[in-house]
C-alpha cells in the first residue's frame, strides 16, 4: 500500500471503488475490517473504514474531534450515555476525548476524519 498523497493540488476519491478493493483484502477477510489512510497532514487524517457485518472495533477514543460519515451499510457506535445508529449518508461529529466502539449492523464502509490544530 502506498503512502497517502499530498492534497495540495487537490485530491479525488471514488469511495465505491476503493471499498471493493479494500473488501479483497487479507485484513478484511480474516478481522472482519480494514482501513486506508487517503489523507494525512499535520492537521488532518481522513480514513475509509469498511467492516463485515458483525465485526467490531474495540472502545478506544481519540484525543482530537472526529466525524464519522456512512458511506454505505449501518453502523453502531456506543457513547457512554447512548447508542448512536448511523444509515448511509448519516454524518456523526465527536468531541475529542468520548470513549465509544463501533459495530458493524450490515456490511458497511465509512470515512472517519480526524481533526486537530497544527503546531504553531
Amino acid at each position: 500500500m502506498s503512502a497517502p498523497e499530498s492534497p495540495r493540488h487537490g485530491l479525488v476519491f471514488t469511495l465505491e471503488d476503493l471499498e471493493r478493493e479494500m473488501r479483497q483484502e487479507d485484513a478484511y477477510a480474516k478481522g472482519g475490517h480494514t482501513a486506508r489512510t487517503l489523507v494525512r497532514t499535520p492537521d488532518q487524517r481522513i480514513v475509509l473504514i469498511v467492516m463485515k457485518e458483525g465485526a467490531r472495533l474495540a472502545e478506544h477514543q481519540a484525543s482530537e474531534s472526529a466525524s464519522l460519515h456512512v458511506v454505505a451499510g449501518h453502523v453502531r457506535l456506543h457513547l457512554p450515555d447512548r447508542v448512536v445508529d448511523l444509515d448511509e449518508n448519516q454524518l456523526l461529529v465527536l468531541a475529542g476525548g468520548i470513549r465509544h466502539d463501533v459495530e458493524a449492523a450490515s456490511d458497511s464502509s465509512f470515512v472517519l476524519t480526524l481533526s486537530w490544530h497544527g503546531e504553531p
